[in-house]
């Protein structure tokens, strides 16, 4: 089994950045691919983007240009660097290795206007 814990989330201004990290624990040689989702209130859980095991990464159109993934195979860590955030970018964050159903608990961002 894979643990996931993420962290780094808070209260951030509008236009400010947040860098989110993910630390994956366990038998971590069966993670391959790794994705951000977030769930905003009210609202169902949406991706945010992924990377796979060669470092390619995609994003949702909302954060195109303004989030970065990124990973670190040797420490098992997974990020989630977050520019110019918006106040519509508050959510619980989430990682996830969704091809063996491995979810965090979350952690919240919130973006004041």
């Amino acid at each position: 089994q894979v643990q996931l814990v993420e962290s780094g989330g808070g209260l951030v201004q509008a236009g400010g950045s947040l860098r989110l990290s993910c630390a994956a624990s366990g038998d971590t040689t069966c993670i391959s691919g790794m994705s951000w989702y977030r769930q905003a209130p009210g609202k169902e859980r949406e991706r945010v983007g992924g990377i796979n095991s060669g470092g390619n990464t995609n994003y949702e159109d909302s954060v195109k240009g303004r989030f970065t993934i990124s990973r670190d195979n040797a420490k098992n860590m997974l990020y989630l660097q977050m520019n110019s955030l918006k106040p519509e970018d508050t959510a619980v964050y989430y990682c996830a290795s969704p091809l063996i159903g491995s979810w965090g608990q979350g952690t919240q961002v919130f973006v004041s206007s």
